[in-house]
């Protein structure tokens, strides 16, 4: 397979004029049905290790992988012992070029961004986990990176390649419960960090915090921050909107055709300076799309359900609901329901139009090979995790803020802007 032309001399070669058989009768992308990606796991360890079973079992070569705690990736270093391992993802990408085709990167947030763009700029296809950035600047440049390169992307809303999601949005398209004017999405539970700690134990062995904090400001290491509960420290992570928020919005964009919001509001307890709410309500509208009516998204997380929940008596298994002017639909992972049931007994179901996904890691793997589109690629997935970054900012400016999304700037209040972008640490870039 190394004998083949690398990603970035392939693109040089073609010089972007959309070439699509080669004379050797490689694909556009420039490999043979049947060959192999060599795959680099940035972030190998937790959900990098899901994701990693999830490559290696679809037969490609994992030929290496980068995790800064090495406890933590010890399982998935040890069940590849001939990849190459790394602690820093730029280290390892410098350094096999020729060797990697294609990246999975699986960090916590606030490194999501920087690793994708960096193996895009170098003509890598990229896989990232949920959401695709940790400020909406990342989320923008990782989506205009990877069309400039001409790479393969799939955000990890794995989710979206199920039959069930599919069903929804047929259902919801064909208009069975008529024009549908708003969206709510419910999260029971959430998490929230409190005070920084004033504690500094020392780093345990095998970790390194350095590389671990990235681009994020500096912090002394605390046991609060990993493996887990850096999702509710702003400089990582966004709390259960950031953890959980692009896979229940996944749906809704699917579904309704949904953009970019024109105004974003959100409501919680006093925010906090570094850490996240443990309940949040948000609320996203979108202006009417073409034939489609002005629609109303709403998150909230916490312990009470919310109004809409309680007043019509949605069963407890439901996280999702579309209101249309002839009915409910009810969503989870899984299932779905008509409500109220007995108003929609014996509605005929649309036939199938979305055809089936091959797997969402496989239908990104077929697209490096071929150039095929995926369905949650970093375009697509940008503007959900652009949604869900905005309704933490709303709720950490305390506005409601009107969004201009062609411009990239919160018109009604500008000195939000400042939360659109991070300044990196020392020696850190994007």
């Amino acid at each position: 397979m190394r004998n083949r032309l690398s990603r970035r001399a392939f693109l040089a070669a073609a010089g972007g004029t959309g070439l699509t058989i080669l004379a050797n009768g490689r694909s556009a992308y420039g490999y043979h049905a049947n060959e192999k990606l060599g795959v680099a796991v940035i972030g190998a360890g937790g959900r990098g290790g899901d994701n990693l079973k999830a490559i290696a079992a679809a037969g490609e070569n994992i030929v290496a992988l980068c995790d800064v705690d090495e406890r933590r990736a010890a399982d998935s270093f040890a069940g590849f012992p001939e990849a190459k391992k790394y602690r820093d993802y730029r280290k390892l990408l410098d350094e096999t070029d020729r060797l990697v085709d294609a990246v999975v990167v699986s960090t916590p947030n606030h490194v999501h961004a920087p690793a994708s763009v960096m193996a895009m700029r170098m003509g890598k296809h990229a896989y990232c986990e949920k959401p695709l950035a940790h400020s909406v600047y990342e989320a923008r440049l990782a989506a205009r990176v990877a069309r400039e390169n001409g790479v393969a992307t799939q955000m990890g809303t794995q989710i979206h390649a199920t039959e069930n999601y599919r069903r929804i949005v047929e259902l919801i398209r064909a208009g069975a419960i008529g024009e549908v004017s708003e969206c709510h999405c419910w999260l029971s539970g959430g998490g929230s960090a409190g005070d920084r700690p004033a504690e500094t134990p020392p780093v345990p062995a095998g970790l390194d915090w350095d590389l671990w904090l990235g681009p994020a400001p500096y912090r002394p290491y605390h046991p609060c921050y990993v493996p887990h509960d850096w999702h509710f420290w702003w400089d990582f992570g966004g709390g259960a909107l950031g953890n959980m928020g692009c896979h229940y919005f996944d749906l809704a964009f699917w579904a309704l055709d949904l953009r970019s919001p024109a105004m974003v509001e959100a409501e919680g307890p006093p925010p906090h300076a570094e850490s996240t709410p443990a309940w949040q309500h948000v609320r996203c509208r979108f202006d009417p799309r073409g034939a489609l009516p002005a629609v109303t998204l709403t998150w909230t997380h916490g312990s009470q359900r919310p109004a809409l929940f309680v007043e019509n008596d949605i069963p407890a298994w439901a996280w999702g609901v579309f209101v249309g002017s002839k009915g409910m639909l009810l969503a989870n992972y899984s299932r779905h329901v008509l409500w109220p049931e007995a108003k929609f007994e014996g509605y005929p179901r649309p036939e199938k139009s979305i055809p089936p996904s091959p797997g969402h890691h496989e239908e990104w793997i077929i697209a490096c090979k071929t150039g095929s589109p995926t369905t949650c690629n970093f375009d697509y997935s940008g503007a959900v995790t652009e949604a869900v970054l905005l309704g933490n900012l709303a709720y950490r400016s305390g506005r409601s803020l009107e969004w201009n999304a062609d411009a990239m700037q919160i018109t009604n209040y500008p000195e939000a802007s400042d939360l659109l972008q991070r300044k990196y640490r020392e020696g850190w870039t994007i």
